[in-house]
């Protein structure tokens, strides 16, 4: 985390290598929020490509070099948000997703599928928190949500995966009903 703010407190300065190198590091989690917001792989790269865009001209403007990763998070959301709204909400038949009854018996539903069949609203903190290490109050933050909105929203969405993955209790995947 260091390293992040220290690159982007050189990159606010105006150093582009320094924000480069910020972009590669945070590119395979910032790629998988927008996946699991937008879904089209197409929208996905319109996201990332604008977020990068907006971050690299607005650089200058970041205040907290250590919120770094809170910034960039807000960008890509709010464009997230933007795609979502513009294109139309038509769902193809490749696009529905293979349920867990297709699956062979022995295979066991995979925790980032679950993760990703939660609403968007549980799913995006999740991610945040969970995935990304963002602490409560930057969760808040990067959504203009407050602490408590975050909870409950962690809260519900732990419910929901427990109902989905019924071998996870308390942290832990049971592996006898598995089957070796």
């Amino acid at each position: 985390m260091v390293e992040i703010e220290a690159l982007a407190a050189k990159a606010a300065e105006g150093d582009s290598d320094a924000f480069v190198k910020l972009v590669q590091q945070l590119e395979g989690s910032l790629y998988y929020m927008a996946r699991s917001m937008l879904g089209k792989d197409e929208d996905v790269a319109d996201a990332m490509q604008e977020t990068i865009l907006k971050a690299f001209k607005s650089i200058h403007t970041l205040r907290e070099p250590k919120f770094f990763k809170t910034w960039i998070y807000r960008i890509l959301i709010n464009e997230c948000n933007n795609i979502g709204s513009k294109r139309s909400r038509t769902i193809t038949y490749a696009e529905i997703p293979t349920t867990a009854s297709s699956m062979g018996g022995y295979e066991m539903v995979d925790l980032r599928e679950s993760v990703e069949r939660l609403e968007e609203s549980q799913r995006i903190v999740v991610i945040l928190h969970y995935f990304e290490d963002l602490p409560l109050r930057q969760v808040a933050k990067v959504l203009s949500i407050s602490e408590s909105a975050v909870k409950m929203r962690l809260s519900r969405a732990r419910e929901a995966l427990q109902r989905s993955l019924p071998n996870i209790h308390e942290g832990k995947i049971s592996y006898g009903s598995i089957g070796y």
